[in-house]
Order: structure tokens, then C-alpha cells, then sequence
């Protein structure tokens, strides 16, 4: 799920903080991709007639198609991608994968009765609601990626964190998910959009942690304190509190000992029952991961098995054959040659002086009060437009 409308909040806050490009600004760069998240993407988005892709026995292969030509995409422009997957969700979790669980259910019962009654649309929609990464999806896609030459490492627990610990130590350059948490975990830079198809012409995202943090005037506990009430997985949402709302609240009271106190008092907002929202910040602020040091990190790009690829994805899967062996040459080519470096990797950031850091807020500051003059001049006009009578024939 992820934290709900923080991209909201970082545009609106911090537009300094996003910056959008093309998949070929990337090159040269070092990417931990959150492979859960992607398979999930794939699933739903690569299919035919409304359905997932299968193979002549009935196998789904929408997995494989995006992790294979996805991948490929990233490696033709310069990228080198290491998947890190999902471990064992904390215990915290438990309750958040349990509503999943029930809403899939619901789902799968209104898309058998679409699929009787319902129209096309109405089949899709319930059909995209039933997906789930299994075992064997990841299993599957394992197997491709080190076929393919591509590094996969799996994570104690959430993919996010690892990732995470990667990016801090310079491992990669950035963590690539669609799920904004990933920031909450503290990487420095998240990558979002990078595995979406090149037909769906979204420019990728490039997120920058320090950044967020300076536009929002917080530090990383209050900006953790802030997803939470927002609304994370490990807690329930607090019901009638917005985007802006929980921004004012952190503000006001600083962190959220100071919120549940106010709420104490003020009896306006009702917490749920259980929310422990303490243990929930432990788990941002101490994930279960590995050091970067750690034998498990440890990865390295090879040249693909190309007699392995034709066997899994021609001879078991059901790919063309053709195509499966242009994607291995472009493999060798990519992946074996030594790929320029980007000068940003030869020098370390210098910390901003406090008159940078006063300079950029001022900017900032200058930026969001120019957009609201902005929205409050449309705001007007529009008010206008709608007040003048309309001409009679």
C-alpha cells in the first residue's frame, strides 16, 4: 500500500524535492529494485484481452514477459538492476496482508458473478483486484533473472528496507518502487516508474530524501511520525485525518506522542483500538536487514545463459524463440562491456552551509506562495466565469 498521498504532500511541500526525466537519464547508474512490487505491476498490466498472459497449457506468463522485457529496457539504457525481494512481512503486518486477503476474496466472488451478468469492464476490474504475487511467481522470476545475468538478493523482511540499506551505502544509486514507503525506510533517492512499459510515456520519478525533509522543515522521526498518520501498513488510518491535516498536525505537536495527546484532549479525531503506533516507528526507523557488507549483498552482473533462456522461456514458457535470443544479445552486449561512468560518481556530496540551506528554503518558500497566488487568481477567475449570466438566443 505504501503511504497514502505522501507524493501529494512532497509535490505541494517540496516540488524541489521530484525531479521527472526520461529512463535514459538513468544511464551509468547502480538500481535495487523492489521485485515484489514489480511482479505485482507486471501481473496486472501485462495481458491480453482483459486476461494475464498464458501459454498453451494454461500457464500464466505475464510475470516473465515484464520481468524479461522490462529488464531489458533498463539494461539497453545503461542501467544495472539488482532485484531484491519481499522476506517474511514483520508481525505488524499481519493485519494489513489480512484485509488484502479479505478484499481479494470479495473480489474473486464479484468477478465469477461479473463474468456471468457484468460487462467486459466490470470482469476487468474485478480480475485486476484478484492478483497476488504467489511463491512460484517469485520462484519463476528468480530463475529468469540468473539465467538473465541479473543479481537478485531477498531480503529478511521488507524488499523497501533492504533496498534502502543499499542506497545509503552506495551500493546502488537509488531505490526503484512504486510504493512511497520506500522513503519512510530512509533511501536517499526513490525511483518511481522505472519498470512501467515505454508505451505507457510516464517520465520517471527521482525523489531526493534531503530534500523532502528541508521543504517539510522536519526531521527523519517526524517525517516517519507524519507517514504513519498518513497512513501506513502496520497501522490503521485515523479516521477524517487528510493529507493536510497530518501535515499540520506534526507540525503543530511535533511528533505523534504530541498528536495522541492532543486528540486526548480535544476529542475531535477517535484513534482506532489498537494502534500501535510506536512499534510502527520502530520498525521505519530499525528494520530487519541486512548490512550492505554483508556476504548476502554482495552481487555481480554476468553474461546471460543463453542455451538456459531458450530452454525456460522458448522450450517450458512458450516464448519465441527469435525474440528470446535477441533479448540474450543485448544482454551480452549491455551487461558484459564496461559501461561509462558518471562523473557524479567520483565525488563525494559536500553538506550544504547553513546559508545554502536557508537559500534553498527561501526558494522553496518563494516557489509554494507563488502557486498559491496562482490557484487562488484560477480560483477566482473561475468563480467569476460561473457568476456572469448566460447569453439567451
Amino acid at each position: 500500500m505504501g503511504i497514502k498521498h505522501l507524493f501529494q504532500i512532497i509535490s505541494e511541500n517540496s516540488p524541489d524535492a521530484v525531479k521527472t526525466g526520461e529512463i535514459k537519464n538513468q544511464f551509468g547508474r547502480k538500481v535495487a529494485i523492489d521485485a515484489s512490487m514489480s511482479i505485482y505491476s507486471f501481473l496486472i498490466a501485462v495481458r491480453s484481452d482483459g486476461q494475464q498472459l498464458m501459454n498453451e497449457t494454461g500457464e500464466t506468463t505475464s510475470h516473465l514477459m515484464g520481468m524479461f522485457y522490462r529488464t531489458l529496457r533498463m539494461v539497453d539504457n545503461g542501467i544495472k538492476p539488482l532485484y531484491v525481494f519481499d522476506g517474511a512481512p514483520p508481525k505488524l503486518k499481519s493485519g494489513e496482508l489480512a484485509k488484502r486477503f479479505q478484499r481479494k476474496s470479495e473480489a474473486q466472488e464479484s468477478h465469477e458473478e461479473a463474468k456471468e451478468t457484468g460487462t467486459a469492464e466490470e470482469v476487468e476490474k474485478f480480475s485486476r483486484r484478484t492478483v497476488r504475487v504467489t511463491r512460484e511467481h517469485n520462484a519463476e522470476c528468480q530463475r529468469l533473472l540468473t539465467l538473465m545475468g541479473v543479481p537478485y538478493i531477498i531480503a529478511p523482511t521488507e524488499a523497501e528496507a533492504q533496498c534502502a540499506v543499499l542506497a545509503r551505502a552506495g551500493k546502488v544509486y537509488a531505490a526503484a518502487s512504486e510504493d512511497m514507503d520506500t522513503l519512510t525506510f530512509d533511501s536517499p533517492v526513490l525511483l518511481r516508474h522505472l519498470t512501467f512499459s515505454e508505451q505507457r510515456k510516464e517520465p520517471i520519478q527521482e525523489i531526493h530524501l534531503d530534500r523532502v525533509l528541508e521543504g517539510l522543515q522536519m526531521d527523519r522521526k517526524q517525517f516517519i511520525d507524519l507517514c504513519i498518520l498518513l497512513g501506513c501498513d502496520y497501522v490503521d488510518p485515523v479516521k477524517g485525518i487528510g493529507p493536510s491535516t497530518a501535515l499540520k498536525l506534526i507540525r503543530e505537536h511535533k511528533d505523534l506522542e504530541g498528536v495522541v495527546k492532543h486528540f486526548e484532549t480535544s476529542k475531535k479525531y477517535t484513534l482506532p483500538e489498537d494502534w500501535p503506533y510506536q512499534d510502527a516507528r520502530l520498525l521505519f526507523l530499525e528494520p530487519e536487514v541486512r548490512d550492505a557488507d554483508h556476504p548476502d549483498c554482495n552481487f555481480k552482473w554476468d553474461a546471460p545463459d543463453v542455451d538456459g533462456l531458450i530452454k525456460f522461456l522458448v522450450e517450458e514458457k512458450g516464448f519465441n524463440e527469435d525474440r528470446v535470443r535477441s533479448g540474450a544479445a543485448r544482454l551480452q552486449k549491455n551487461l558484459k562491456s564496461a559501461q561509462q561512468s558518471r562523473l557524479e560518481g567520483f565525488f563525494k556530496p559536500v553538506p550544504k552551509t547553513a546559508e545554502e540551506q536557508a537559500s534553498l528554503k527561501r526558494k522553496n518558500d518563494e516557489k509554494l506562495a507563488d502557486k498559491k497566488k496562482k490557484q487562488k487568481v484560477a480560483a477566482q477567475e473561475k468563480k467569476a466565469a460561473k457568476a456572469k449570466p448566460r447569453a439567451t438566443a
